[in-house]
């Protein structure tokens, strides 16, 4: 009798088996999903990150601009026969001490509203140090200028505070808090309107800020105290 062959067979043991195609497709798949999800979890930071940096450029721009509005009045200064702080409606204009590094002097700094209700900007400007009552009585008058329409040499002096809506001002003046342009019954021999004891400002920021709303920032002379604000 004549022996049978039998064909051998290998078989590779079961850890040596490659992947097949849909496990391939699968893993393929997951790892698609994972790098979108993952993808989708640093934009998210990188935007949250953005948008805390930009509130709090927001807050630190309205702060400083709070700050130097205080500075401003803190250092307002009288020049004889001639006005000292000023509100017409557009602009408030105020005299003020100039400093070493600027050369001494005094400066005229106006503060303003400019642009459309769904646009305004809350505006400083600031004049080079003066020395002379006509260079006085000249930057009075382009304070008051620029805020209406402003040159390119004007804006070049001029800060952008925050966004703003509407804004403001009082004066605290006979006891009471009180339209800047009424009178108050007082006539200075020299001509010139006597200081307010204390000026008031409320801000109308617009909505989607850091800080929106009305925001109230009352001032008091230093030589008056009493704690009127």
């Amino acid at each position: 009798m004549a022996p049978t062959l039998v064909a051998a067979r290998t078989v590779r043991p079961a850890h040596e088996r490659g992947f097949t195609l849909i496990e391939l497709l699968v893993a393929i798949t997951i790892m698609a999903l994972l790098a979108i999800l993952s993808w989708r979890g640093l934009d998210g930071m990188t935007r949250a990150h953005s948008q805390t940096q930009t509130r709090a450029d927001q807050v630190l721009s309205l702060q400083g601009g709070l700050a130097q509005w205080a500075a401003d009045l803190d250092a307002m200064t009288e020049v004889p026969q001639a006005s000292t702080i000023d509100w017409n409606g557009r602009v408030l204009r105020i005299v003020r001490r100039g400093t070493a590094a600027a050369g001494e002097g005094v400066h005229v700094v106006g503060w303003t509203r400019r642009g459309d209700p769904a646009g305004g900007q809350w505006l400083r400007w600031q004049s080079p140090p003066l020395r002379a009552r006509g260079e006085l009585q000249e930057a009075w008058a382009k304070a008051d200028q620029w805020s209406q329409n402003p040159d390119d040499a004007a804006k070049t002096r001029e800060v952008m505070i925050t966004p703003l809506v509407e804004w403001q001002v009082f004066y605290f003046r006979s006891d009471a808090w009180t339209n800047p342009q009424s009178s108050d019954g007082s006539v200075p021999s020299d001509g010139a309107a006597p200081l307010p004891e204390g000026v008031r400002v409320v801000l109308t920021l617009p909505p989607g800020q850091a800080l929106n709303g009305r925001i109230t920032r009352d001032w008091v002379r230093p030589t008056v105290g009493g704690g009127k604000s």
